[in-house]
C-alpha cells in the first residue's frame, strides 16, 4: 500500500493516470454517450438473458441508458427523467428497490463480456467509499475521509475487477456491513436487508468474491490482486484457493515483519515494521521504472525481501507463520518507499510480480474516468437490494462506454486484441 491516506474515491496503490485524447478520440461526451448507447443495445439482450420476464428485461436497459444519458448525479429521479419525467420514477424506483430480479446471473454475462474486452491479466479487488448523508442506507458507518479532513458517514464497497493494463471492467460488488448493523433489528428491516447476509471483516469479503466469481461463473482464474485497507497478512493464508494463482496484497509500511532468516541467514529474527525490513536491505534493492505524473515511467527502486509473518491466529494445523516477500517500490525523487506489497508467490519473479500490482493504477483510472461518469456512487436509496442492483446496472454502463473507447481506438489506430 502506498504511505499516503485513503480518498472517498477508494485506495489505489498507482496514480489514476488518465489517458490523454488523440485527435481522433470522440470529440463530445454527448458522442461517446451515443456509441456506448449503441453498444448497449447489441449487447444487452445477451447481457439481461436471466431476467424472466420481458418487461424486467426492457427496463433493464432503459436503466442503463438513462444512467449514459442523465447529467449530473446518476439518482433514480435524474435517470427517471430521462424515460418519462416524474411518471417514470415510481417504475424506475420499483425496478432498482422493490422487484425480484437477482442480479448475480446478470453480473456473470457481465464478466463473460467483460473478459472478451479487456483480455485480462488479474483480478484487483479494490476498496471504495461512497459518502452519505443519512445513517439508514445498508452497511452506513462513520469513515475518515481525508479530503473532508473529518470523519463522515460512508458506505464501504469492494469492487472485483477484471484487469488488463489497458483496460478494467468491473464484475462483482460486495458490501462490507461493520458491527454496528449487527444488533439492530430495526436498521436492518429499514435497509431491506436480508437474514442471511452477516456482519463481516473486509477481509472476510475478499476471501469470498473473487473464490465465489470464478467458482461458480466459470470466468477465468486468474493472479488475485487485494488493494484494500486494513488488511493483515493472515488474509493471505485465508485467501489460499489451492490454485496456486498468485495472491498479492497491499500492505500498510507499519505493518509488522520479521526478516525470513532460512533465505537470508544471519539477518536475525527481530520484529519490524516494513518499511524499516526494506530500509534495512540496501542490498536487495534494484533499480527499475516506476509510473509517473504524466503517464510515462520514471526512475525508481525496487526491494524484494524474503519475510515471515505471524498468522497463528488462523493457521490451523500449519505452522503459526507464513514464508512471503515483501515487495516495496519508489520513485527515485522519493526518501522511502511509497508501495508495500506482501505476497506468498516466492516463486515469481519479482518483475513480473510488480506489474501485477500496477495493475491496480489502471482500476483507479478506469474508476475516474469512467465509472464517475456512469454514476456508480451516486445511489441514494437505503436498499441492500436496491444498492446491488443499481451497481450491477452501471457496471453494465462501465462495460458499454469502455467497449465503445476501445472500438473507437480500434478504427483509428488499427484492431486490437480483445475488443468486444
Amino acid at each position: 500500500m502506498k504511505w499516503r491516506e485513503l480518498t472517498a474515491e477508494g485506495v489505489s496503490a498507482r496514480p489514476a493516470h488518465r489517458r490523454e485524447p488523440t485527435a481522433e478520440e470522440p470529440s463530445s461526451e454527448p458522442d461517446h454517450r451515443a456509441a456506448a448507447a449503441r453498444v448497449l443495445q447489441e449487447l444487452g439482450p445477451c447481457l439481461f438473458a436471466s431476467l424472466p420476464r420481458i418487461d424486467q428485461r426492457h427496463k433493464a436497459g432503459q436503466y442503463v441508458q438513462g444512467l449514459l444519458a442523465a447529467e449530473g448525479r446518476k439518482t433514480l429521479r435524474n435517470i427517471a427523467a430521462q424515460l418519462g419525467g416524474e411518471a417514470a420514477q415510481q417504475s424506475v424506483h420499483h425496478f432498482i428497490s422493490g422487484s425480484s430480479w437477482e442480479w448475480e446471473p446478470v453480473r456473470q454475462s457481465l464478466g463473460r463480456s467483460a473478459e472478451r474486452l479487456v483480455g485480462p491479466q488479474a483480478w484487483v479487488v479494490r476498496s471504495t467509499l461512497i459518502p452519505r448523508s443519512g445513517a439508514q442506507a445498508a452497511g452506513v458507518a462513520r469513515h475518515f475521509l481525508p479530503h473532508l479532513g473529518r470523519t463522515a458517514k460512508a458506505q464501504q464497497a469492494l469492487g472485483a475487477w477484471l484487469t488488463s493494463e489497458r483496460a478494467a471492467v468491473p464484475v462483482d460488488w460486495r458490501l462490507v456491513l461493520p458491527r454496528s448493523w449487527r444488533d439492530d433489528p430495526g436498521r436492518r428491516a429499514r435497509a431491506n436487508l436480508p437474514a442471511d447476509v452477516k456482519v463481516s471483516t473486509a477481509g472476510e469479503y475478499v476471501r469470498d468474491s473473487v473464490p465465489g466469481a470464478v467458482g461458480s461463473w466459470a470466468l477465468p482464474r486468474l493472479p488475485v490482486v487485494l488493494d484494500v485497507p486494513q488488511l493483515c497478512p493472515y488474509e493471505l493464508v485465508s485467501g489460499r484457493d489451492g490454485t496456486g494463482r498468485p495472491l498479492i496484497m497491499s500492505v500498510c509500511p507499519d505493518t509488522v515483519l520479521t526478516l525470513d532468516e532460512a533465505v537470508l541467514p544471519g539477518a536475525g529474527t527481530q520484529e519490524m515494521p516494513a518499511w524499516r525490513i526494506v530500509d534495512s536491505m540496501k542490498r536487495l534493492w534494484h533499480r527499475t521504472k516506476v509510473p509517473g505524473p504524466g503517464g510515462g515511467g520514471v526512475e525508481g527502486m525496487l526491494a524484494a525481501v524474503p519475510v515471515k509473518a505471524w498468522v497463528a491466529d488462523c493457521a490451523g494445523d500449519g505452522p503459526p507463520f507464513l514464508r512471503a516477500l515483501l515487495l516495496a517500490e519508489w520513485s527515485a525523487a522519493d526518501r522511502r518507499p511509497t508501495w508495500f506489497w506482501l505476497t506468498e508467490a516466492t516463486d515469481v519473479p519479482p518483475a513480473h510480480l510488480l506489474r501485477l500490482t500496477r495493475l491496480s493504477g489502471t482500476v483507479t483510472r478506469e474508476f475516474t474516468e469512467v465509472s464517475e461518469r456512469v454514476g456508480m456512487r451516486d445511489f441514494a436509496g437505503r436498499s441492500f437490494q436496491g444498492w446491488h442492483r443499481h451497481m450491477t446496472l452501471a457496471s453494465v454502463a462501465h462495460l458499454a462506454m469502455a467497449t465503445a473507447a476501445a472500438r473507437h481506438r480500434a478504427a483509428a489506430h488499427g484492431p486490437l486484441s480483445g475488443v468486444a
